[in-house]
């Protein structure tokens, strides 16, 4: 199976991630770090490490002696990742899954996970896919369907059972949405395929999301790659966090077919990126923070109370429409033309891949901050700006 191209996009931080690679000390399982007491004990094995996270709580990675490593979701989940002419312990817990390198034909349900198998060029591990050619906004992804290396398999709560095991999968990625399915993961069970269920939406940190990369550099054996990559969107991170807040409030959100606003709920981490950014969410306590929702919906009339002095706006297009010029975006309700933004010609709408490249987050804070500091710097790659037309 042919590897797709690596696309220019990923090329622009080529230089920045392979003179990380160099300088990295501790990358992935091959260095050990301060042994910790919680590591997993798996007789016959020897412990050496467990991966440090920068951001991320939704997953731990132990490191033993051979190339061995123990990837732990939130979810209590384990999966034994083992390296290639080696074999599993013999007396392995029954609740540990043991995946053998290298890994390849995968079903990868999650949409947000693609991301990482082509920031580390490894699309080629992957055979099937939840999502038809023309909903990805990942092009390596889209262009791997347009060629035939990569095959739709059918929504996670309804998989071509028959095409997994014709394809040779032995290993599904999905997403959250999972547990809404239990028999899904049941049946896949019965028929030898586990599953890796990413945690990456429950990351209280933007860049935990993003860390998630770690679990897929062990998972294909890219550990330092994983490591690089991270580090290169960190940095992004840390170049804005050196700048002082602009004091500027944004209103993220999209008006649905009812005519209602769809908003991010001040404890997402949409909302969290803008704060790192260094604006501020002008929906300071929208929703429960205990609450596993990230969006709110408002009627039009609350909206228009809270929201109409924000400084910015930010149109979300992946879930309300591609929106091109001011007056398209009216279109959608009029009562917009009122709002502080809209008069003064500071309204954005994010690209369609604004969800999908989980592994630019860092790039993402980096242009928000940048429409927030210097809107009339140049081209971004995941906002536009709407001019009238």
């Amino acid at each position: 199976m042919t590897a797709p191209v690596c696309w220019v996009r990923r090329r622009t931080v080529a230089a920045l991630v392979l003179a990380v690679v160099l300088c990295l000390t501790l990358a992935g399982c091959g260095a050990p770090v301060q042994e910790q007491a919680s590591a997993a004990q798996i007789d016959g094995l020897t412990y050496v490490g467990t991966v440090p996270l920068s951001y991320a709580d939704q997953f731990s990675i132990d490191c033993y002696e051979g190339g061995y490593a123990l990837i732990t979701i939130s979810n209590g989940d384990r999966l034994l990742v083992i390296p290639p002419e080696k074999e599993p312990p013999a007396a392995l817990e029954e609740d540990i899954v043991a995946i053998r390198q290298p890994v390849e034909n995968l079903y990868v349900a999650a949409s947000a996970a693609m991301d990482f198998f082509a920031a580390l060029d490894c699309l080629d591990a992957v055979r099937l896919c939840g999502l038809q050619a023309g909903d990805w906004y990942v092009e390596e992804a889209r262009t791997a369907m347009e060629q035939g290396a990569l095959l739709y398999a059918g929504k996670y709560s309804g998989p071509d059972y028959e095409l997994l095991l014709a394809q040779g999968c032995t290993l599904s990625v999905q997403n959250t949405m999972i547990e809404h399915a239990p028999e899904v993961r049941e049946k896949l069970r019965d028929l030898g395929i586990a599953v890796l269920e990413d945690y990456s939406s429950y990351e209280a940190h933007p860049l935990g999301r993003c860390e998630w990369i770690k679990v897929y550099g062990t998972l294909l054996g890219k550990n330092e790659e994983a490591e690089a990559l991270f580090a290169a969107q960190k940095e992004y991170l840390d170049a804005v966090a050196e700048v002082e807040e602009t004091g500027k409030t944004v209103a993220f959100f999209y008006i649905n077919s009812a005519g209602q606003a769809v908003c991010r709920s001040s404890s997402d981490y949409v909302s969290k990126m803008i704060a790192l950014a260094g604006g501020e969410s002008v929906f300071r306590s929208l929703g429960n923070a205990d609450s596993s929702r990230s969006t709110v919906t408002m009627e039009m009339e609350k909206f228009y109370e809270e929201a109409r002095d924000a400084d910015v706006i930010i149109y979300n297009s992946t879930l309300g429409g591609d929106v091109q010029t001011l007056e398209e975006l009216l279109g959608k309700n009029a009562l917009l033309a009122d709002f502080k933004a809209v008069r003064g010609g500071d309204v954005w709408c994010t690209g369609h891949n604004f969800y999908q490249e989980t592994m630019r987050l860092g790039e993402m804070i980096s242009e928000v901050h940048t429409i927030l500091t210097e809107p009339e710097s140049g081209d971004l790659s995941f906002l536009h700006r709407l001019k009238e037309s």
